[in-house]
């Protein structure tokens, strides 16, 4: 046996398919291999610009979350300045028609306390008339001296 020779072939043959599989196999794997590796960095790339989004939306919804806090805090504090303001409003238009009330019920009184003085009058002078005619036992016509009752019941 010809060990010589058939380690000269094999090396032959094994150089051969070196040759074959770097001209022909080995750039095939290298470009897949590129692609691949394109394909991962590309990948990282999206989720670095993903996180970043993201944390520019949490940023933007805190933003108008607070934004949110505040304009319901003005608006709230507006709601009670104006319940305030209605209210107080109420209390002045209590105010002026209980005094318009008030007035109305003074002027009345005042009216009724005139009718009783004038009706107390009207019958103090006929008392003082029907005194008078028993203190003089006679009969005074009414009517003849309707201005001397008159005169008795306005000086009273």
């Amino acid at each position: 046996m010809n060990l010589n020779l058939t380690i000269i072939g094999q090396s032959i043959t094994f150089v051969v398919f070196v040759l074959i599989c770097m001209k022909y196999i080995w750039p095939l794997i290298i470009a897949a291999m590129a692609e691949r590796q394109k394909k991962i960095a590309d990948g990282l790339a999206a989720a670095d610009r993903a996180s970043k989004d993201l944390e520019l939306a949490q940023e933007k919804a805190k933003h108008a979350l607070r934004d949110a806090k505040t304009e319901a805090a003005s608006i709230l504090d507006s709601a009670n300045k104006r319940a305030t303001q209605i209210v107080e409003e109420a209390k002045e238009q209590a105010r002026e028609e209980g005094n318009r009330i008030k007035a109305a019920t003074q002027a009345e009184v005042e009216q009724e306390v005139n009718r009783a003085k004038e009706q107390l009058r009207s019958q103090v002078a006929t008392l003082a008339f029907v005194g008078a005619e028993k203190v003089l036992e006679s009969s005074v016509d009414q009517s003849a001296h309707k201005d001397m009752i008159d005169k008795l019941a306005a000086s009273l």
